[in-house]
């Protein structure tokens, strides 16, 4: 779609899906060589056209920083392909099972076979790795796809809509753009599956939407995802392997470290350290090219109210380089914020921004029931080298992912599924999960001239179905 949608969205949007079914139906099964070279294409374009999109991104945010949109929007997409490439043919190769004695002679293979259009609703905030990831994996099991990009991203959807109609016809790949009406509609229609990434809130009206056409949903959402700094953890290593997941994007991450569970006595020295670090990677934030700002007024207004909220409630809030927040710039150097309370928003929703609540605990199994007291989040990150503390946080908390000693890279392991779990996510994609996700497995039973299932039709009680009783119901 190479205009934003305007009069009638639904009905627009119900052409531009008939289209694509129709195309479907023509072409239902993509050859491994077809889906390779859409693949190889979308590399080349992403590549090539790898500056554009970086001035794009730091156009919509007002500063984004080059080298953090090259590493988290750019290099996954470019990663996934290659992983993508390598994996193909082994993915899309029917898997042989066992028919058993029951069913024997009898042949049973599963089938990957495309689920036909594919929807995919993308955030903000990695505009770039969340459109074309999943486009990536929805392309690699054969499919269609049409993409509802973010309002707030119009410079980046620029170079998208350009970059992806260059590549593919609008029947086989469809950018859709608009505000909130044009999003509702998009949930609204009956799709072989939808992907969504965004908040939990919408994610709600999201799954709505689709249950009307029973459409499968892959829900990425978010949370607080916490990390648990254990007794033996020093607080220099804690925070030298968790600042990068709490500054990259400005903290605008769905996993990006929400809260911080520290030892009772050493929260003043973990903030010291936090200090320490944070200064010797930014320094000054103002005029830094390395740290970015906030996405727009309404998400920096979102954050302030926050702030102030926790400190009318009674929280201690230091900046992280002793600089104020800069207005002008919608930059905020992170807030390490003490003496928090759930009566405080700061504790009730996902902050998705710098700031980070500090909390003390008493003994480890407090910290686990503090976790496992609110809804389980999209990761979990342990700070931790003793093996016996790593299993039993591992083995007494529930999150959608995990990172032992490091923060966020979890989701850059391609041979590995992402997901959440209950609020923060239902479903998973990324590599082999993601084929299998965006794929029907089709279970094929073959039989030659040999009929055996005859053996079971009535009339009941002959000697060979009481046999075969006696053999089975046992």
């Amino acid at each position: 779609m190479n205009m934003p949608l305007e009069l009638n969205p639904n009905e627009q949007l119900q052409q531009i899906l008939a289209k694509q079914q129709a195309s479907y139906r023509q072409q239902p099964a993509p050859t491994l060589d077809e889906r390779k070279q859409q693949l190889e294409a979308l590399k080349a374009a992403l590549l090539a056209r790898q500056e554009a999109i970086i001035t794009a991104l730091s156009q919509d945010y007002g500063h984004r920083s080059k080298d953090d949109s090259r590493i988290s929007d750019i290099m996954p997409c470019i990663n996934n392909i290659n992983y993508t490439l390598k994996h193909l043919k082994t993915w899309m190769k029917p898997s042989r099972r066992h028919a058993g004695m029951l069913l024997a002679p009898a042949k049973i293979t599963v089938q990957y076979q495309p689920v036909g259009v594919v929807g995919i609703i993308v955030p903000w905030n990695f505009p770039v790795m969340l459109s074309i990831g999943p486009l990536i994996t929805a392309l690699a099991a054969g499919n269609r796809a049409m993409l509802k990009l973010s309002e707030f991203t119009p410079h980046t959807n620029a170079v998208l809509k350009q970059l992806l109609s260059s590549l593919f016809d609008e029947t086989l790949v469809a950018v859709i753009e608009g505000e909130a009406e044009v999003a509702a509609a998009f949930s609204s229609l009956p799709f072989d599956h939808l992907l969504f990434t965004g908040s939990t809130t919408v994610g709600r009206h999201v799954m709505r939407a689709a249950a009307a056409n029973l459409t499968p949903v892959t829900l990425e959402l978010g949370g607080k995802s916490p990390v648990i700094v254990a007794p033996d953890m020093p607080l220099d290593e804690a925070v030298e392997r968790m600042i990068y997941g709490k500054c990259l994007n400005a903290g605008q991450i769905c996993v990006a470290p929400d809260y911080v569970l520290i030892p009772k006595g050493k929260v003043d020295g973990f903030k010291l350290a936090f200090q320490t670090k944070f200064n010797a990677m930014y320094g000054s934030i103002s005029n830094n090219a390395d740290y970015g700002a906030i996405i727009n007024e309404r998400q920096f207004d979102r954050l302030i109210t926050i702030l102030e909220d926790a400190k009318v409630k009674g929280a201690q809030i230091t900046s992280a380089n002793g600089e104020a927040i800069d207005n002008q710039q919608r930059k905020i150097p992170t807030q390490l914020i003490t003496q928090v309370n759930d009566e405080m928003i700061l504790m009730q929703d996902e902050i998705f921004g710098p700031l980070l609540p500090i909390i003390e605990y008493d003994t480890l199994n407090d910290a686990i029931d503090y976790v496992n007291d609110r809804p389980r989040p999209l990761a979990l990150y342990i700070m931790s080298f003793n093996e016996a503390t790593q299993q039993h946080i591992l083995s007494h908390t529930h999150s959608g992912g995990v990172c032992i000693n490091e923060t966020i890279f979890h989701v850059a392991a391609d041979d590995a599924p992402f997901g959440g779990i209950g609020p923060s996510g239902m479903g998973h994609y990324h590599g082999k999960e993601g084929f299998l996700t965006m794929s029907h497995a089709k279970t094929i039973l073959s039989r030659g001239k040999l009929n055996t299932g005859k053996l079971v039709h009535p009339p009941y009680g002959n000697p060979i179905q009481k046999l075969l009783m006696k053999l089975f119901l046992r």
